[in-house]
């Protein structure tokens, strides 16, 4: 995780185009500066990052699933549970599987699990918009390289 450019996301273990699902994985650092107000003595990962988390994971299914040729942007948190703590050091399992799409929104369900164990999920909804800038493409294809996206999966057949 690079908390201080808000990309949770350090590697993409699995995507099935096929199945709609990705996996990736999300190694929490054992410091930062979001640590030291959250809390002092006792670090825990903001629950607000973990679903930041699982919507990072969700977009580069939506990525992957319109072939790099629509951002998603985050519309609605549903049925958000957060079920457990999560601190400095553990490696994160976030997942997420496509469950709707039509008049220009996608629908996820996505979660989190620490060494086996449900951290949270959520119901996410996200609005699908063109790029909005040739720069801006660039930068995402970029991070894509950077956190192993497998652009071959998304050629067809």
């Amino acid at each position: 995780m690079r908390i201080e450019y808000f990309q949770l996301i350090d590697r993409i273990t699995a995507l099935d185009l096929e199945k709609q699902t990705i996996h990736a994985e999300a190694v929490v650092p054992t410091e930062s500066t979001v640590f030291e107000g959250h809390f002092p003595g006792h670090p825990l990962m903001p629950g607000v990052l973990l679903i930041e988390s699982m919507a990072q994971a969700s977009g580069w299914l939506i990525i992957g699933h319109t072939k790099f040729e629509r951002m998603p942007f985050l519309a609605a948190v549903k049925e958000a549970k957060l079920r457990t703590f999560v601190t400095p050091g553990e490696t994160l399992d976030v997942s997420a599987t496509l469950t709707h799409e039509g008049s220009g929104y996608m629908i996820t369900a996505a979660s989190i699990r620490s060494a086996g164990k449900a951290v949270c999920e959520a119901t996410m909804t996200f609005r699908l918009m063109a790029f909005p800038s040739p720069d801006f493409r660039a930068s995402m294809e970029a991070v894509a390289g950077r956190i192993s996206f497998p652009m071959k999966a998304m050629s067809h057949g």
